[in-house]
């Protein structure tokens, strides 16, 4: 039944697609046979005014329409440019995060439930709500503290959005089963796995303790950085549906206007933007994914406060490694120790050849030196990269592609601020800092520290694993002599659940191909 009623839905998104011209808007005239077919029935179903919309504006209204959910999934594949594209990607990351309002009382009513205690022992004063997003809302609010009373922000979640999410994923999910089984050339980008994903950070995104955590940790990260700082946490009133933060008294960094009017360097605030970027992908490891200009904002001195740390990255050393080594190899030019490089990390399978791996990537790079350094994008020069690498089956690394969107928004931010920006200068210190410090004799200490601290681990482990080995030998031992068996109940419940996939499947395409019908009968 649940596979019905999201067939359904995904009928109901695919129509309201359609009449908004969203499918229309794609390049059809490349397509051929039913595909090319499918999408000139689409062009004929679309409103008359979507037609004369340019494409950000349609998948606005169609969005509008469908849901807060659907604001979000468009965010997320905003993250996945390798999954829809590069000006699909951008187009996405446009869309704005906007809802109406909900009651106070309602929010007032998830607070008490989420703290376990009233408004008034909470707050000495709970204002009406000045911004309204997909998952929550924000309130103003003062509280007693025992320095005083301060302001503070109150960011509620929506009621009954974790329902509507969850009942929304359903038909996502059908979606991503029905692509990857009847469009094999899909099969390489992972559409189950993308879904997967989504549904783990919407879950991530919908705890606000979890964002809580987030803020907390870059925080500490970043309390001697100079020039950029997180709103505190006030812990004793946040929970599951409510975080409670710092109030923020700055100029958000979308309104370029103000903050010149304000006496703000532009130029300034445009380096250390991407110098506080850079520092905490390459020496933490954890860095803010939803760099946009709303969730910036600039204080009377100059620094930089991010907030809404709902979607955040994180890289392990050997993928910050990666990223400088090949930034470095770029910039000196040696592209074949960038080609290495992938070999070395696994990303690039084996079979390949180094030397032809390398010609490819000399392709993006030459061009780049001919041109002014102020022109030169790192985070195309990524996008180009991971285009290339495509041809040699390296496989979809999400942290990787989560990166290179977060550096595209926060790139674009620092060239709005100063259009003659010169992104390779700016990265200098910070990139020559950290290859100084983790690929010289320093890192080279700290290799041999961390290998010393995995042998010894190890060698703790080799009594157990010893015995593992054992047991492990001798039921290969026992296979070996009586075959591979498996018990009534484990049978029965694989034939079962094959049997469900099955009807499953099946049932959800009649589904959607009788509502296809119905609506093509009420239409004409």
């Amino acid at each position: 039944m649940s596979s019905v009623i999201a067939g359904f839905r995904l009928v109901r998104a695919g129509w309201v697609l359609v009449r908004e011209g969203v499918v229309a808007a794609l390049p059809g005239d490349q397509l051929s046979g039913l595909p090319k077919l499918g999408w000139r029935v689409a062009t004929m179903f679309t409103r008359r005014r979507a037609l004369r919309e340019q494409r950000s504006d349609r998948l606005a209204h169609a969005v509008a329409r469908l849901g807060p959910s659907y604001v979000k999934l468009g965010q997320f594949l905003a993250t996945r440019p390798d999954v829809v594209g590069n000006d699909i990607a951008l187009e996405l990351a446009l869309l704005q995060d906007k809802m109406p309002t909900f009651p106070k009382a309602a929010a007032q009513a998830a607070v008490e439930a989420s703290l376990g205690r009233t408004i008034g022992d909470l707050y000495h004063d709970f204002g009406d709500a000045v911004a309204a997003a997909s998952i929550a809302q924000v309130h103003p609010a003062d509280v007693d503290y025992p320095e005083g009373r301060r302001k503070v922000a109150v960011k509620v979640i929506r009621p009954g959005v974790r329902r509507r999410f969850n009942q929304d994923l359903e038909s996502y999910f059908l979606a991503a089963r029905l692509q990857e089984k009847y469009i094999p050339s899909s099969r390489r980008l992972r559409p189950v796995q993308v879904t997967e994903t989504l549904a783990q950070t919407t879950r991530i995104e919908m705890d606000l303790r979890l964002e809580g955590a987030a803020l907390s940790e870059l925080g500490e990260n970043t309390k001697d950085d100079p020039g950029f700082r997180v709103p505190a946490v006030d812990w004793e009133r946040t929970g599951r549906d409510v975080l409670t933060m710092e109030w923020v008294d700055g100029i958000k960094m979308n309104d370029i206007a103000a903050l010149a009017a304000a006496g703000h360097d532009l130029r300034a605030i445009a380096t250390n933007l991407i110098q506080s970027f850079l520092r905490h992908t390459l020496r933490d490891g954890f860095f803010h994914a939803d760099m946009h200009p709303g969730n910036l904002f600039v204080e009377a001195n100059g620094t930089i406060v991010a907030v809404d740390l709902g979607i955040s990255g994180r890289l392990g050393k050997k993928e910050r490694r990666f990223l400088a080594e090949i930034l470095y190899g770029f910039i000196t030019r040696n592209y074949l120790r960038v080609a290495e490089v992938h070999f070395e990390a696994g990303y690039v399978p084996a079979r390949h050849d180094v030397a032809a791996f390398a010609q490819a990537i000399r392709a993006i790079g030459e061009p780049i030196h001919g041109q002014p350094a102020e022109t030169i994008s790192m985070a195309k020069l990524l996008t180009l990269l991971f285009e290339v690498t495509e041809l040699f089956d390296m496989q979809t690394r999400p942290e990787l592609v989560l990166l290179q969107k977060t550096m595209v928004v926060v790139e674009g931010v620092a060239r709005t601020l100063d259009p003659a920006f010169n992104m390779w200068k700016t990265a200098e210190p910070v990139v020559g800092d950290w290859i100084r410090d983790n690929l010289g004799p320093r890192g080279l200490l700290t290799d041999a520290r961390d290998g010393l601290y995995a042998v010894t681990a190890l060698a703790r482990q080799m009594p157990e694993f010893a015995k593992r080995t054992e047991r492990l030998s001798r039921e290969i031992d026992h296979m070996a002599e009586n075959g591979l068996r498996f018990d009534a109940e484990t049978a029965l419940a694989i034939g079962e659940a094959e049997a469900r996939h099955t009807r499953s499947g099946r049932l959800a395409l009649w589904v959607i191909a009788l509502t296809l019908i119905y609506i093509a009968w009420k239409v004409f």
